[in-house]
């Protein structure tokens, strides 16, 4: 939001140049990106001014850049010297460095500058306009034409312009000239003009502005001229920095009045579809976006994201865009906050486009490309102009502006992306796993970011196999990566299992593998989730999360995950609800969570959340805002804590419609309290522990997109507000739902909440050996490594310290967990049997000559274990290790074939290595 009139004050030319060298960078083989997409966000190795580029052209594989500048120094990887560059440099669009081109542009008073640049049809002529009285020392005036071959001034052409040219298009035989001028040649052409392309004579056409000229677009046809600036009149008629004339006599065609009175067109472009606008305002109000045209130049659709759009550049059914896009809300994207300098978007809708919203129809949604660059020096504006150039069956986008930095590496003024060679691997997801009934487990991660791809490949990895266990793509964006899951049917109860996932985008890059998931399946369905989930909840956060910034949705779809701000305390025991689930510590100044993609909520829903607290200074529990992680300027659909411990249930539909409880019925008691509110077809009502606490007849609530927040977020103007936005405490088990929930549903998710679940024991090996017959001698306790094979015989010994069943419960599955090692074959094809030792053993004296005596009755079994290091399961007889429950237990590992399997000791340092029995306790 930016908006800037006249000559620009001149810019202090005082960075340093670099050491010598021009390397040629040679590019990867071609790659895929996600379509449309054409280029990557990698940035390639390019010259750089020390200044500010305003203006682009290419031909025949040369890119032009003017500016206001003296020099330009290789990328800073590289090193060398400087080269002088006085406001303009040509360089070689496929390696980034100077060609032998040199043209000063130079000025006797004030501080010459290039603003536009353009090249004639045939590619022969480069025309620059800008505020500069000699080129080469060729004295010109603010306009200028150069043979390119030559790299030479044409002397002949020479319009006198007395102000600064802030624009160019040109046909075959007219250029088309806009800018802050009043006369052309002595004769009046306000901010406008059109001199003869070969010779400079200025022409008939008149389309004088009250206000200076930033852009002009001839028509795809040629009889019409677009014009934008800052005006609010052409030729006498009333049009707002957008007006469409005729090309021969600049009479007015179409008058705009669409755009506020407080912004500017500082771009028009053009394809075969229609043409686009650049705006940039300042103030209250303004128009920051970019409109599309039909070839009729009534308006298509209007992007309303605010961030001072500079140029753009449609290209193979895609806008790119300069700017500094900071809030996209008014497109339902992104919230105010970070600035965007690069974005693309369709030029068009697919399919029907969306019907009008406040009189203008919304853009079409953007696309993944998301180079990343900075506000830079100057007017801070970031990127300003854009170009396409082709060299070698390569094409580039160019870009050029005031920015110092490009993807968080130092680059001023100058940078380029390349359709090929995409080198940038996604981020690494981040996974967690959790399983709420026997046969079934959810494996869920937050989809990682891709600078260049939004749909990327996901694979699944359990146990620690090499192979994935599922492959699937989802969607994400920089700024909306919502959660994606899979739910893996074939495991057992009474098991563990660990899973880690990787991103790969279409070229092959893949991430790190993700931090480890582990779960064990439940032998009993756990009440209080399940229901949660049947009865329809969209968000489900359990906050069990090990790892920030991740609050993963346990709901069955919803896929809509938590991201913490200000790091809240994880894993707070106890929970609100029985088992080993764990809540969420807040602050109460700064800490809250919020959803990770934009949405609406319908005319019904319920919100339900579990917390514990003695905070005298209130906060919000629950709530639907239009930010993120600053405060929304829109707030309602929440639940939230006054000073005095009472609770508020509230939405807004005009006016604040709440309910609250009693003035003695307060809940910062420090004890774990379940809230809920709803409102549906017959109004809101707040329940408490399981009761109702009032109703009211509250039907609807304004319509806006949003996210959800929970721990705080803003409550200015709410009855009651309390001292704090933030809420200091505990919160858990927090649900969303798409319908309004009866009080009997209600009353049940109260009372499962002490409903019974398991209990699960993880007992790793305290010992353990293998023996070896053709070593008889030899003790293998300090091994990391533990084998089994019939002939010639390895057996293997594990020792363990076994728990008694804790009170009221019963043992109800045992598993023996072991990891296959890295060794070549470490896999077997023979049936491994898992039997008691009856004699007695140590890790450090026993032999194959003294091992001890086994039982013939095996507790368990597993046959064909796969080659490569993963995690295995083997089920044990509940009856018999419940039998010797609370004290020392020994295991055998023994085979009859001569295939060897091969596992991680105790010993060994390798994730998930040590053996360890899984043991789930329920109730009798």
């Amino acid at each position: 939001m930016r908006r800037s009139r006249g000559l620009t004050a001149a810019l202090v030319l005082s960075l340093a140049g670099a050491g010598a060298g021009m390397g040629v960078v040679l590019m990867p083989s071609a790659s895929a990106l996600t379509a449309p997409v054409a280029f990557t966000a990698d940035e390639l190795p390019t010259w750089q001014p020390n200044g500010v580029v305003f203006a682009m052209a290419e031909a025949n594989g040369t890119v032009f850049a003017g500016g206001t500048f003296s020099a330009v120094r290789p990328p800073d990887a590289v090193g060398g010297a400087e080269q002088e560059a006085v406001n303009f440099v040509a360089l070689d669009a496929a390696t980034g460095n100077p060609t032998s081109c040199k043209l000063a542009f130079t000025v006797g008073d004030g501080t010459a500058t290039v603003r536009a640049l353009a090249v004639s049809k045939d590619g022969k002529t480069l025309y620059a306009g800008g505020y500069f009285g000699a080129v080469n020392g060729t004295p010109v005036s603010s306009l200028a034409a150069i043979d390119i071959e030559t790299c030479t001034p044409k002397a002949s052409f020479h319009p006198g312009v007395p102000a600064t040219v802030r624009a160019l298009d040109v046909t075959d035989d007219t250029l088309y000239v806009g800018g802050d001028f009043p006369t052309v040649e002595g004769q009046t052409r306000e901010r406008f003009a059109a001199v003869d392309a070969s010779s400079g004579a200025l022409k008939p056409f008149t389309a004088n502005a009250d206000e200076p000229g930033r852009a002009v677009k001839v028509s795809n046809d040629g009889k019409k001229v677009l014009l934008g600036g800052d005006f609010f009149t052409v030729n006498g008629s009333n049009t707002h920095a957008l007006a469409v004339v005729d090309a021969a006599t600049g009479a007015v065609a179409k008058t705009y009045s669409t755009i506020p009175s407080n912004s500017v067109v500082k771009d028009i472009a053009a394809d075969a579809t229609g043409y686009y606008t650049a705006n940039e305002g300042s103030g209250g109000g303004v128009f920051d976006g970019r409109i599309a045209l039909n070839p009729d130049f009534n308006e298509k659709w209007r992007d309303r994201c605010l961030g001072a759009t500079q140029f753009v550049l449609p290209y193979d059914g895609v806008l790119y865009s300069a700017s500094h896009g900071h809030d996209c809300s008014l497109e339902n994207e992104f919230p105010d906050g970070k600035r965007n300098f690069l974005m693309a978007q369709p030029t068009d809708h697919t399919g029907a486009a969306p019907a009008p919203v406040d009189g203008f129809v919304h853009s079409p949604r953007k696309l993944g490309w998301h180079p990343n660059a900075n506000d830079g020096i100057g007017e801070g504006i970031g990127p300003r102009v854009m170009a396409v150039a082709q060299k070698d069956d390569v094409k580039y986008l160019w870009v050029g502006g005031e920015f110092t930095q490009i993807n968080g590496k130092p680059q001023a003024g100058l940078t380029r992306f390349a359709d090929t060679g995409d080198v940038g691997a996604p981020t690494t997801p981040v996974a967690s796993a959790a399983s709420f009934k026997p046969g079934e487990v959810q494996v869920r991660w937050r989809t990682s970011y891709d600078q260049d791809d939004s749909k990327l490949t996901y694979r699944i990895y359990r146990n620690g196999s090499a192979t994935p266990i599922q492959t699937m793509t989802a969607d994400s964006l920089e700024f909306e990566r919502p959660q994606a899951s899979w739910t893996d049917t074939t495991v057992k109860a009474g098991q563990s299992y660990t899973y880690r996932v990787t991103a790969t985008d279409g070229a092959g890059n893949t991430s790190a593998l993700s931090a480890t998931a582990s779960v064990t399946v439940p032998v009993s369905v756990q009440s209080y989730p399940d229901k949660v989930r049947a009865d329809g909840a969209t968000l489900y956060w359990r906050y069990d999360d090990t790892v920030s910034p991740y609050v993963a949705d346990a709901s069955a779809g919803g896929n809509t995950s938590g991201i913490q701000v200000a790091a809240p305390a994880l894993n707070q025991s106890p929970g609100a609800v029985s088992g080993t689930s764990t809540a969420m510590g807040f602050n109460g100044t700064s800490q809250q969570v919020y959803s990770d993609h934009r949405q609406s909520v319908g005319s019904s829903f319920t919100v339900e959340t579990w917390f514990r607290t003695n905070t005298t200074r209130g906060g919000k529990l629950i709530g639907f805002g239009n930010n993120t992680a600053s405060n929304s300027g829109s707030y309602d659909k929440q639940l939230y804590m006054t000073n005095t411990g009472r609770l508020v249930f509230g939405v807004y539909n005009g006016s604040t419609r709440t309910i609250s409880t009693g003035l003695f019925e307060t809940y910062n008691d420090n004890k774990w309290h379940h809230v809920v509110g709803t409102q549906g077809p017959g109004g809101m009502t707040l329940y408490v522990d399981g009761q109702n606490k009032g109703t009211n007849s509250a039907t609807g609530s304004t319509p806006y997109t949003g996210y959800w927040h929970v721990g705080g977020d803003s409550l200015a103007n709410w009855p009651n507000r309390p001292t704090s936005n933030f809420f200091a405490g505990q919160i858990d088990e927090t649900a969303v739902y798409p319908t309004a929930l009866t009080q009997a549903q209600v009353k049940n998710h109260y009372d499962l909440a002490k409903a019974p679940t398991d209990t699960v024991s993880k007992v790793p090996a305290s010992e353990d050996t293998y023996v070896n017959q053709g070593a008889p001698a030899t003790a293998y306790g300090t091994s990391t490594q533990l084998a089994v094979r019939g002939t010639s015989a390895y057996e293997s010994y594990l020792r363990f310290t076994l728990p008694a069943a804790p009170a009221g419960q019963v043992l109800k599955a045992a598993t023996l967990q072991f990891k296959t090692s890295t060794q070549t074959g470490a896999g077997t094809a023979d049936t491994v049997s898992v039997v008691p030792v009856t004699g007695t053993w140590s890790g450090d004296g026993t032999t194959f000559t003294t091992k001890p005596a086994l039982s013939t009755t095996p507790l368990g079994s597993i046959t064909g274990v796969p080659d490569g290091s993963a995690v295995q399961n083997v089920e044990l007889d509940t009856a018999a290790v419940s039998a010797v429950l609370g004290s020392g237990y020994s295991l055998g590992l023994t085979s009859t074939g001569t295939d060897a399997l091969w596992l991680w000791s105790s010993e060994s340092t390798a994730a998930d290595a040590a053996p360890q029995l899984i043991l789930t306790f329920g109730q009798k």
